[in-house]
């Protein structure tokens, strides 16, 4: 599994899918610009629907660097096939402490 840093991520928003691993209350909350929401336990059912290509750059995360979602989610995804995924480690958490901005609501692949 591989990692991707904020600068990094920030740099690639708009070219990646970016994927929250937190169930749906948190990612409507307040979710990283652009996301969707693909929940630890929904990843099976969800990952073709919101990533058909298994060849795209997919980058998941979650709450922060305690939250193991984002690496569960990364390593599943790597388990079906997908080819270029990262771990976000720092989060939610670290965004914040970065002042960056966040969105709120479901994204429109949401059900």
């Amino acid at each position: 599994m591989k990692t991707i840093t904020r600068t990094e991520l920030q740099n690639r928003l708009g070219s990646i899918v970016l994927l929250e691993a937190l169930p749906r209350n948190y990612f409507e909350a307040e979710h990283l610009p652009g996301a969707r929401n693909m929940p630890r336990d929904e990843i099976d059912a969800l990952a073709s629907l919101l990533v058909p290509d298994k060849g795209a750059a997919v980058v998941t995360y979650c709450a922060g660097p305690s939250c193991p979602n984002s690496k569960i989610a990364a390593e599943r995804l790597e388990t079906l096939g997908y080819t270029e995924v990262y771990a976000y480690e720092g989060g939610k958490e670290e965004w914040l402490a970065a002042g960056l901005p966040f969105e709120q609501g479901l994204s429109d692949t949401a059900a």
